[in-house]
């Protein structure tokens, strides 16, 4: 079960739920992943409505990593996300608002 005060994001991928978190190593690889730019620049776009499939599936990926997945990004390109590509994007704009939230 996922924890949204320690950043965490329940998805289910081909049936099978997971955690994603965007720890600090987690960003770092999405932060390669994109090659250009910074994560300020893909969440303007995420607010902006401007993101693209590649920067919803980085930021998936990464936050899969974070919660302790060992796959590819190539290991979801068959894979069914929970909602669609609407709700791969939901999760993408959840994962980055909760990993740079402050604490209320």
């Amino acid at each position: 079960m996922a924890n949204p005060w320690a950043g965490e994001v329940a998805v289910m991928i081909d049936g099978q739920a997971h955690v994603c978190k965007l720890t600090l190593g987690a960003l770092a690889e999405l932060e390669s992943a994109l090659g250009t730019g910074t994560l300020i620049d893909l969440i303007r776009r995420f607010e902006g409505g401007a993101f693209s499939g590649r920067d919803v599936m980085a930021v998936i990926v990464a936050g899969l990593r974070g919660g302790g997945w060992t796959g590819q990004s190539s290991d979801l390109i068959t894979a069914e996300i929970a909602g669609g590509p609407v709700g791969a994007a939901k999760l993408a704009a959840t994962l980055l608002a909760r990993a740079f939230e402050t604490p209320a």
